[in-house]
């Protein structure tokens, strides 16, 4: 399909001003002077999105299941509930629920009439069918079958009713079924086989899937017979946009040119420096933050020396994030000392633990019995003080990256040898699944608390089918699985975020994890409006987006 973009000039009074809502940010627009002034839009047209995440193997989020497929799938898949910028969980494909006493069976109702963008029905059995692939081990899913662990089975009830019956309580469900890697497909659309559904997954969104250049760009067109609008949308019906032209732009200097040319009209991934600019420049600015965990250093405590919870902690004293984080991202990220992102209202602080003191550290190395070499690395036993740290560069924008360095620098001061290895993402995988790592800046997205029962409980460490593993920390420590475990059975909020309190602060103890910052997600937006985010994992929604004249 040709694109119908369109160049277009910059507005010129145009300033904004960004208002944070949790992880759902909408823009104002503010002009000048102090008056609003409100850009003449126009409707249809093509938007041109430019992303600088890797591009997907597969657009189907079942498969696998990382942060790109989520971006994208947004677009055309929907989930059971979402969720709000203050974290309820509202209605979607699923229009009201109940839960058993004993936490073990749940009920949904499903809105009626709907159906998949070929033609077939929305119904129970569509539901049934989509926890079946996600459980299904050829469909090589992590964070959504993770997600879906203790339904047990699936009943359809009628057309409109479903129950799920789990095999152990879970008070995170709704929240793991608001996710993008547990949206619903068509049956029909799986049942063609995973080659051709990942080609162009069908379901119930906005736009629907029409063509994929690999290397180049997904054409997503409008879906206009759209009739299950989603928490963000500010009217019924279809989208305003005929269709969307889904770039993959690596660098981020290159997306940010073609942003500033209206060659393209919205970029995620932008540096630092553009976000600074962006008000300036008459951009609006989009603060997305994603759910669940922060950016984190986690050390694996599976292997020496990270083992030994002294050079653990003398690695934290001596890594000195701060000064890097507010140089480098120049205010556009906040230190965290937390291992929950800002946006949870469960996440608990210990800055006190993460008190940078290089003496300290060098004491804590010489007591685990680590001598200096004639070099100054560490030995002990003959073996140097290594630490393999891969890093993803599909993941690591690169300010994150140059803060690596300073703490590769920062730590090498006691002693350390950290050996940073910039990595593509396939190779990145199979460094952590081969366990060639003593440290990893791992990135995972789930939203609420229950993600640190994910990222830290024992049966972490245990690969799902895909071979990822999510407690790339090896976290393997009885009190906290129990922790953990009462937390996913306690169906009372308030009860449930004291235990989660408990768990965060064992974590934290620990040291085998440096919390960094939240999780970024900025995007920059230039020629549209009504372009805002989702209060589930953070991805944007085109349901309410115009271009400018």
């Amino acid at each position: 399909m040709a694109s119908q973009h369109r160049p277009r000039t910059l507005p010129r009074t145009l300033a904004l001003t960004a208002i944070a809502a949790a992880s759902a940010l909408t823009l104002a627009a503010c002009a000048g002077g102090g008056t609003t002034a409100e850009p003449e839009t126009e409707d249809g047209g093509t938007l041109v999105y430019a992303t600088g995440d890797a591009e997907p193997t597969c657009l189907d989020p079942h498969v696998g299941g990382n942060y790109p497929q989520a971006l994208i799938s947004t677009q055309y898949l929907e989930p059971l509930v979402g969720r709000d910028a203050d974290g309820t969980i509202t209605p979607w494909l699923a229009t009201e629920w109940t839960t058993s006493a004993d936490g073990l069976t749940w009920d949904f109702t499903l809105q009626s009439d709907v159906t998949f963008t070929d033609g077939t029905p929305f119904d129970a059995e569509a539901v049934k069918a989509n926890i079946e692939h996600l459980q299904d081990p050829d469909t090589g899913s992590s964070t959504g079958v993770l997600a879906v662990s203790k339904v047990q089975s699936v009943e359809p009830v009628d057309a409109t009713h479903v129950r799920f019956h789990l095999s152990s309580p879970d008070s995170a469900l709704l929240e793991s079924l608001s996710q993008q890697w547990n949206a619903i497909e068509s049956p029909a659309g799986i049942a063609r086989g995973m080659d051709e559904n990942c080609q162009a997954p069908i379901g119930t969104g906005p736009f629907i899937v029409d063509s994929w250049k690999p290397q180049q760009s997904v054409t997503l067109v409008r879906n206009d017979d759209y009739r299950t609008p989603g928490p963000e949308a500010d009217h019924d019906g279809a989208a305003y946009l005929d269709a969307i032209e889904w770039r993959f732009i690596p660098d981020a200097a290159t997306r940010q040119s073609a942003l500033a040319s209206g060659e393209v009209d919205v970029i995620d991934n932008p540096l630092p420096s553009d976000i600074v600019a962006a008000d300036g420049a008459g951009f609006t600015h989009i603060d997305a933050p994603r759910p669940g965990s922060v950016n984190r250093i986690e050390l694996n405590t599976g292997q020496a020396p990270f083992d030994d919870i002294r050079v653990r902690e003398a690695f934290v004293r001596a890594a000195d994030p701060s000064p890097g984080i507010e140089s480098l991202f120049q205010g556009t990220a906040a230190q965290s000392f937390s291992p929950l992102a800002s946006t949870e209202p469960a996440a608990t602080s210990d800055d006190g633990l993460f008190t940078t003191d290089a003496q300290a550290a060098a004491k804590l190395l010489g007591d685990a019995g680590w001598t200096a070499g004639s070099d100054g690395v560490r030995e002990k036993d003959g073996k140097r003080l290594t630490v393999r740290f891969p890093v993803s560069t599909n993941q690591s924008v690169a300010a994150e990256q140059s803060l690596f360095e300073q703490i590769q620098a920062n730590t090498a001061a006691v002693g350390f040898d950290v050996q940073l290895e910039p990595v593509d993402l396939s190779t990145w995988y199979g460094k952590l699944g081969a366990n060639e790592y003593e440290a990893v800046d791992a990135p995972y997205t789930k939203v609420g608390p229950d993600v640190l029962r994910f990222l830290y409980h024992s049966d972490g460490i245990t690969p799902a089918p895909s071979g990822y593993f999510a407690n790339h920390a090896q976290l393997n420590d009885p009190e906290l699985d129990q922790l953990l475990d009462a937390a996913a059975a306690e169906q009372d909020t308030a009860k449930r975020d004291a235990i989660y309190a408990d768990a965060q602060e064992r974590v934290l103890e620990s040291y085998a994890i440096l919390p960094l910052y939240d999780q970024q997600n900025h995007f920059l937006v230039n020629g549209a409006t009504g372009v805002t985010t989702l209060g589930t994992i953070a991805t944007p929604t085109f349901i309410n987006a115009k271009l400018t004249k």
